[in-house]
């Protein structure tokens, strides 16, 4: 039996499937999710294997640091429009200007952005700038289509659990990125942070350490928290979302002494900043209101803490579970030894 009778027939049952869902998401949300969801699945597919001839082509041609930002824009171009998502962005002369900077030659730059979830990718393909690759950990580099892509595109892949090999990849990246002029994104949260208000994860300093190392920049991106617009499990809508490029921040002169302080205040003015473009998140349900009520109801000594003269005082907002196990984490990072995604330790920089 030709395999085309096979084939032919699920294809006309998916296209009836996904027109039928079409119709159905412009009234129902979870229909819009699943809708917008194979939308955003089958474009980000489509561009791996775009991406992989584009990396043959674009090796060939001398451009293999312009890999991801072709295949980054791309993508967005394709999938923004199908699913109604559209990106304002102030600050788009902070990564323009790094191609210029040093007198008409491009300036390398450790640019560093917040990770929300998957949808992070469309952002990207928003802002993604020109002679730029990414981090990435080293299972990556096996993996089909996506890892021969990434090898291609200039990818630095380190290895979490070779701290060694993690310490010399990632000083020989720094040396590679000032001698090729080449940026490199990384989430120095090191992992999602999905979440209905806007929050970030306590920052990975390895992004730090690597730009001291090589003393060049750090260039922080913060996209709106866009919980309201989609939450991974119910709720994928069109929008319209606000990015924010900061000015540079110089490392010139720093040392691995300064890395902490560094990494703590570009986080903190990071967090600031998706505070101040983020909308409000939705109104809760009515359910979840009255189950609110209920609570408030219930005044025991839970809302009392114990300061730190011993003594009683109101619990008050900075004292939530959340805020605390994010204190209690932060706590636990140590500059000597961070092996989680990004963060390595790197030597001290040499005096120029």
């Amino acid at each position: 039996m030709p395999l085309s009778w096979v084939l032919k027939p699920i294809a006309i049952a998916s296209a009836v499937a996904f027109g039928a869902l079409g119709v159905l998401s412009r009234r129902y949300q979870r229909a819009r999710f699943y809708f917008n969801l194979t939308i955003y699945v089958t474009t980000l597919a489509s561009a791996s294997f775009w991406g992989l001839l584009i990396s043959i082509i674009a090796t060939a041609a001398g451009q293999r640091y312009n890999i991801n930002y072709l295949v980054a824009r791309s993508f967005y171009h394709i999938a923004h429009p199908l699913m109604g998502l559209h990106f304002d962005v102030e600050g788009q002369e902070h990564l323009d200007g790094l191609l210029t900077a040093r007198d008409g030659k491009p300036q390398s730059a450790v640019i560093i952005g917040n990770h929300q979830s998957m949808l992070d990718i469309l952002y990207l393909g928003r802002i993604f700038p020109k002679r730029t690759s990414i981090m990435a950990k080293k299972e990556l580099k096996m993996t089909p289509i996506l890892g021969q892509y990434m090898t291609l595109s200039g990818a630095v892949f380190i290895d979490r659990k070779n701290r060694k090999d993690a310490v010399n990849t990632v000083e020989q990246a720094g040396a590679t990125m000032k001698k090729n002029d080449v940026s490199i994104w990384i989430f120095p949260e090191g992992t999602r942070s999905l979440h209905p208000e806007p929050t970030m994860l306590p920052f990975k300093k390895g992004a730090f350490h690597l730009a001291v190392q090589a003393q060049i920049p750090v260039v922080p991106v913060v996209c709106e928290n866009y919980h309201r617009l989609f939450d991974s499990k119910s709720r994928l809508d069109g929008g319209r979302l606000k990015i924010k490029i900061l000015p540079p921040i110089s490392t010139k002169g720093l040392t691995a002494d300064d890395v902490h302080a560094l990494a703590e205040s570009t986080q903190k003015l990071m967090l600031e900043t998706l505070i101040e473009i983020s909308a409000p998140a939705p109104s809760p349900a009515p359910k979840a209101l009255r189950a609110a009520d209920s609570s408030t109801a219930k005044t025991t000594s839970s809302q009392l803490i114990v300061d730190g003269d011993n003594k009683l005082r109101s619990r008050s907002a900075s004292d939530t579970p959340a805020t605390s196990s994010i204190a209690a984490s932060t706590e636990s990072l140590t500059t000597e030894d961070e092996m989680d995604d990004d963060a390595v330790l790197l030597k001290r920089p040499k005096a120029e």
